[in-house]
């Protein structure tokens, strides 16, 4: 069985603006994400310090076919929606892919 791809993305907004990014962030692409064939899972982590909001978000997939039906090419290119301009004062603009080699089941409260 081929690993499963983590794709990994960060950007940040202003900390004022980080529940309302984190709306939008379920409204768009988490959601797509979820809906997408060939993806296995999403975690989306964010900290805030200061007046800045950082989110991480990690995506695994199950082929770079499956992340080329979702992000198209280049598939290391960020996928973006219409209102992550108003949002994010930094972002990157490509992802990185890594293969998982170990995972555990987190234990979520």
């Amino acid at each position: 069985m081929e690993p499963l791809i983590a794709r990994l993305w960060e950007g940040s907004t202003r900390a004022a603006d980080a529940d309302r990014y984190l709306e939008y962030l379920h409204r768009t692409g988490l959601r797509e994400y979820q809906r997408a064939p060939g993806n296995q899972g999403v975690v989306a982590l964010r900290a805030i310090t200061g007046d800045r909001a950082d989110f991480l978000l990690l995506t695994f997939w199950d082929s770079e076919a499956a992340i080329r039906g979702f992000a198209g090419e280049p598939i290391d290119r960020a996928r973006f929606y219409p209102e992550d301009d108003a949002f994010l004062i930094s972002r990157q603009e490509t992802v990185r892919h890594l293969e998982l080699v170990h995972h555990a089941a987190l234990r979520l409260r």
